[in-house]
C-alpha cells in the first residue's frame, strides 16, 4: 500500500505528565491492504505535546526517577477503555491504566515540536504502513507476526542471548511452528512475539534463529500482559526502547472492530543518546537536542481532518489523535 506523510500528528515526550496528575489532582496483526485508503498530501501538520507543564506536576523531560516511574504505573487513568482481548485469549493488551492506553489529546505541544518535527523530514517523508502482502518479496506478509501458544505445559525452549546482561534469562515457547519476522530466511530484524495463552504472558526476542544446536536470539524479554511493570531503567528488550513491541502494533481485529485503544509504536531515523517514560533504554547516536528522545510521543492534530480517509484509515487516525505514536525503536525511514 502506498505510504502516507505523516500529516496532523502531535508528539507527547511522557506519559507519565497526565498519569500523575490524575493521581494528585484533586479533580481529577496486520492490515490489509485495503485498510488504509488515504489520500496523499504534501502538507505536515505535525507537532509535539510536552512532558512537563506544570499543572500536570509531571516529572523532569529526561530522566524520569524510579520512584516517578512507580507512581505514573500505579496512578488511575484519565478515561478507561474496554480494551478487547487479544484473539485467541483471555488476556488483554495490558491493563486498561497502562501507559499504552493513556488519552494524551489534551497535552500541549512541547517546545521542541518544530524541531523535532524536523529532524524527521516530516514535511517530505511519508509515514510507511510496514505490514501488509509482500507480493513475493519475501516468503510471509510484511510485519511482526504474533503466535499465541495455547499448550498447559509450561516454556521449555532455552535461548543463548547475544545481549544476555539485558535479557530474561528464562525458558520461552518457542517451536518449529513459532512465527518470525520475515519468515525462516529473513535477514532483517527477525522478531518473535509469543503470547502464552493461559499464563497471558508475552515473550519477545530479536533476531531469532532456530539453529541445529537450539535457539539463539540478540534480546529477548517477558513481561505479565496483567501488570505495568517495566524492565530495569536503562535495559533493553527486543525492542529499542526497552518496552514490549506488541500493544504498539496496529492489528486487524481492532481495526475490523472499528477501535485502535492505544499508542502505535512506529520509528524514525535518528534519535537521541536519551529516553522519556516509559521508555527504559535508547539506541541514540546523536546529544543534539533538537533531535527526538526515544519514548517521545506523537499524535495527529485535533483540528486534522479525517473525512477524506476510508472507514478503517479513520480508526487508526482516531487512535492516532487519542492515543499518538511512540518513538519506540530506530528503521532507515519512518514506519508504523
Amino acid at each position: 500500500m502506498p505510504a502516507q506523510r505523516p500529516r496532523g500528528l502531535v508528539a507527547v515526550s511522557s506519559v507519565a505528565a497526565i498519569l500523575l496528575a490524575t493521581s494528585t489532582s484533586a479533580a481529577s496483526a496486520h492490515l490489509p491492504p485495503s485498510a488504509v485508503g488515504a489520500p496523499a498530501s504534501s502538507s505536515s501538520a505535525l507537532s509535539l505535546a510536552t512532558s512537563q507543564p506544570s499543572a500536570l506536576h509531571s516529572p523532569p523531560l529526561i530522566g524520569v526517577t524510579h520512584g516517578q516511574d512507580e507512581r505514573a504505573s500505579r496512578a488511575p487513568h484519565p478515561w478507561k477503555p474496554k480494551s478487547k482481548k487479544l484473539p485467541g485469549t483471555r488476556c488483554h493488551a495490558f491493563p486498561k491504566r497502562s501507559a499504552w492506553h493513556a488519552d494524551v489529546s489534551g497535552l500541549p505541544v512541547h517546545p521542541r515540536s518544530a524541531q523535532w518535527l524536523a529532524s524527521t523530514g516530516a514535511a517530505t517523508t511519508r509515514l510507511h504502513p510496514d505490514f501488509g502482502p509482500s507480493y513475493g518479496e519475501q516468503s510471509v506478509p510484511y510485519g511482526i507476526p504474533i503466535t499465541i501458544v495455547k499448550s498447559k505445559a509450561k516454556p521449555k525452549k532455552k535461548v543463548r542471548f547475544g545481549y544476555a546482561d539485558e535479557s530474561d534469562k528464562v525458558r520461552y515457547p518457542l517451536n518449529r511452528r513459532t512465527k518470525i519476522e520475515g519468515g525462516k530466511n529473513a535477514s532483517g530484524d527477525r522478531h518473535a512475539i509469543v503470547v502464552h495463552a493461559k499464563t497471558c504472558k508475552l515473550y519477545e526476542t530479536w533476531n531469532t534463529r532456530r539453529t541445529s544446536t537450539g535457539w539463539t536470539a540478540g534480546s529477548g524479554a517477558v513481561w505479565s500482559l496483567k501488570s505495568n511493570k517495566l524492565r530495569p531503567a536503562g535495559w533493553t528488550s527486543a525492542d529499542a526502547a526497552g518496552l514490549p513491541i506488541l500493544p504498539g502494533l496496529l492489528r486487524w481485529d481492532e481495526v475490523k472492530r472499528g477501535r485502535v485503544d492505544h499508542a502505535i509504536r512506529f520509528t524514525v531515523s535518528t534519535s537521541q543518546k536519551s529516553y522519556l517514560w516509559p521508555a527504559r533504554h535508547h539506541a541514540g547516536s546523536t546529544n543534539n537536542a533538537a533531535v527526538p528522545p526515544m519514548g517521545a510521543r506523537f499524535r495527529l492534530k485535533k483540528s486534522f481532518d479525517v473525512s477524506g480517509y476510508s472507514a478503517r484509515a479513520r480508526v487508526v487516525l482516531r487512535a492516532m489523535k487519542r492515543h499518538g505514536m511512540g518513538l519506540f525503536t530506530i528503521h532507515g525511514v519512518p514506519v508504523v
